[in-house]
């Protein structure tokens, strides 16, 4: 691993697919995550070192999920930049890490769920989304957990709707190489196809009463 390279700045979700050892990761709406699969707590836990050792290393500040199951570890995107430079190489130091304790990666459980938030065009309701759940603003348009526990929210004006009318739907980011057999899963359980013109960036579903589900992949493959 070269450690004189520049490793400052951002970068592209393409581009850090680019990078040598991140075969284990995808970039979801939240920025790129791994999920290593592990037999116990105990064993999930002993991941937590290593990660702290290659944060410090490569100056990443990540998020690290602890479960029985498995260890989930982030790069959250704390700004609408880009993906962290640096974060290639601490997810390939991570990721050799987690071989040597025999936790295996399952890129199919990686994943983020986003709520886009529908408003009038002359309301602006983040203010109270952000007193209610104790959010804190994220750019100009969205709002997030402080400690990144709940979904991320998005607000978004609908021009010419009708006022005091909000619509609400889930915005569920999973690897390129998963959406569409999620897509498939959901429509089998009785989803309905609202859109598919953006597809494969992103499948637009309805519930069988009515609710928004879009299945987004398009974080995963940016440039």
């Amino acid at each position: 691993m070269d450690e004189s390279a520049d490793t400052t700045g951002w970068i592209t979700a393409a581009e850090f697919h680019r990078a040598p050892g991140v075969s284990d990761w995808r970039v979801t709406g939240t920025g790129p995550q791994a999920v290593f699969a592990a037999n116990s707590f105990a064993d999930a836990a002993e991941l937590v070192a290593p990660v702290v050792t290659a944060a410090d290393r490569f100056a990443v500040e990540p998020d690290v999920d602890v479960r029985a199951e498995g260890v989930v570890v982030r790069v959250p995107l704390r700004t609408f930049d880009g993906i962290p430079a640096a974060a290639p190489r601490f997810a390939a130091a991570v990721s050799h890490a987690a071989a040597l304790l025999g936790l295996r990666a399952d890129p199919t459980r990686a994943q983020s769920v986003g709520v886009y938030v529908a408003q009038h065009s002359e309301a602006d309701v983040r203010p109270f989304f952000l007193a209610a759940l104790g959010y804190e603003p994220l750019g100009e348009t969205d709002a997030v957990d402080p400690l990144r526990c709940g979904p991320q929210l998005a607000f978004n004006p609908i021009t010419g709707d009708a006022a005091r009318r909000g619509r609400t739907h889930f915005d569920v980011f999973v690897p390129a190489d998963q959406a569409r057999a999620r897509v498939d899963a959901a429509l089998a359980a009785g989803g309905r196809l609202v859109s598919d013109a953006h597809a494969p960036a992103f499948w637009s579903l309805a519930s069988p009463d009515n609710h928004g589900v879009d299945i987004a992949a398009w974080t995963d493959t940016a440039d």
